[in-house]
């Protein structure tokens, strides 16, 4: 059976964070499921860009599938407004501590380190990135230039530039290092 991934959307996401961890991850063969963080499953990019989410987290927890025994790993994309959306949510916060507690994989690129999991308290001790200039948000948590940055289950990753090296990295802690490099390869990454 394949791992499940979730992926947050909310208004004001940037599009390459979302659209492309979403596409590297599904050419792995992990199960991946976009939700809407609103109540329409329609969700408007940054850029003007709108998706169609497959869920919405209210239907997911219609269905018994909103907590962490659901997923293998939660992914939030970033873009200021999105990042903003995304904290503003108590559904988002309270699935992020589920995950967390479980010791699930939490994966957050551009603002979202910085505007969604330190609030939690989730980058507390760890090592992490995040767009640059959002570092200065973060206290108590050692911040990188890198790319991308793992510290136990927290991924994290700067922007859009660096999307397709964040969702390898997530696909080589789900599936194994191999597997993510396969998919490197294969979009000429």
């Amino acid at each position: 059976m394949p791992k499940k991934v979730l992926v947050l959307l909310a208004d004001g996401f940037e599009e390459v964070e979302a659209v492309t961890p979403i596409d590297y991850l599904r050419r792995a063969g992990l199960d991946v499921t976009s939700a809407a963080i609103g109540k329409d499953r329609l969700v408007a990019g940054s850029r003007g860009i709108s998706v169609t989410a497959d869920t919405t987290l209210a239907e997911l927890a219609k269905t018994g599938r909103a907590g962490a025994s659901a997923w293998d790993a939660v992914l939030l994309p970033g873009g200021g407004r999105g990042a903003a959306n995304l904290a503003a949510s108590p559904e988002t916060g309270a699935l992020l501590k589920d995950m967390a507690v479980a010791g699930k994989w939490i994966a957050a690129i551009c603002a979202s380190p910085a505007v969604v999991l330190a609030p939690l308290g989730l980058l507390a001790g760890r090592r992490f990135t995040c767009f640059p200039g959002m570092e200065a948000n973060v206290s108590g948590a050692k911040w990188t230039e890198d790319p991308v940055a793992a510290d136990g289950n927290i991924i994290t990753s700067r922007g859009a530039g660096t999307a397709g090296r964040w969702a390898v990295e997530i696909i080589g802690r789900l599936l194994g290092p191999a597997e993510g490099e396969k998919v490197a390869r294969s979009v000429l990454l």
